[in-house]
């Protein structure tokens, strides 16, 4: 199991080294932007790390709304950041689920989000796997409760369409932790990666703060029996840079039985 954290994109392999990571994620461009990724001068350094690296696509992009101006450009810019995360051999592109505008039809929101993977299709496809994040907050969400991620699995479920989990994002959109793991591999048939977040907010709050692991308002051992249970790469996005994610990445390995790099 590689345990890492999300870190600066500058020099993202001295980042992870500065937290005895195995995995490191990180933006590609500005996460509240617009704008194309640019090539990467260390790519071939990036290439040949032993680091696993993960790219989160932009906060911006929401390819569910009924919106042409937000969706579009939304089906772009996720398409643009699949091929430059491909170039520096990330293993994963995770993307935020969306949502559609208050009185629109989720329905909708779940074909657009078929329609970008087809969209991806006729182009020749991603270059690399697209992880779909659970969210925190938004009464038109697609991906906050597991009904609405069932609808969406149902439209997008015949493409190969990964999974993020994102422990933070699920207890504040109201969905127990316990045995978390088994409802959602009951929907996709698979849990890529997780997020290993605590929460400073309550059970069902929808709000998107995220805690170190020995705070907020999750009890730890169930972040724990999450990683266990889903058996994928963990990236804890929590405060506090090296100290604080070095902590955190520290006590995964000590409650998982899982040694450091070093070890």
């Amino acid at each position: 199991m590689r345990i890492g954290a999300h870190v600066d994109s500058a020099d993202p392999l001295s980042e992870a080294a500065a937290r005895t990571a195995e995995a490191a994620q990180f933006f590609l461009s500005d996460p509240q932007g617009w704008k194309a990724p640019k090539p990467r001068e260390d790519a071939d350094r990036l290439r040949a790390a032993e680091v696993d690296l993960y790219v989160h696509a932009p906060y911006v992009i929401n390819v569910a709304t009924l919106n042409n101006r937000i969706r579009i450009p939304s089906r772009k810019l996720l398409l643009g950041h699949a091929t430059a995360a491909a170039e520096i051999g990330a293993k994963g592109l995770i993307v935020h689920g969306g949502h559609v505008n208050a009185g629109d039809d989720l329905a909708v929101g779940f074909d657009n989000w078929r329609k970008t993977f087809a969209y991806a299709a006729d182009s020749g496809g991603f270059t690399l796997p697209v992880l779909i994040e659970n969210t925190a907050g938004g009464d038109n969400a697609c991906a906050r409760r597991l009904d609405a991620l069932a609808r969406l699995w149902d439209a997008v479920g015949e493409y190969e369409v990964g999974f993020c989990l994102d422990t933070c994002h699920a207890h504040a959109g109201g969905e127990e932790l316990l045995d978390l793991v088994d409802r959602v591999k009951a929907i996709t048939g698979r849990i890529d990666l997780v997020h290993a977040n605590n929460s400073k907010d309550a059970f069902g709050s929808g709000r998107d703060r995220h805690d170190n692991l020995a705070g907020g308002s999750i009890d730890p051992d169930l972040v724990v029996d999450v990683i266990r249970a889903a058996n994928a790469p963990v990236i804890v996005e929590t405060p506090g840079g090296p100290d604080g994610q070095g902590a955190d990445i520290a006590f995964l390995r000590d409650r998982l039985g899982a040694g450091s790099p070093a070890a």
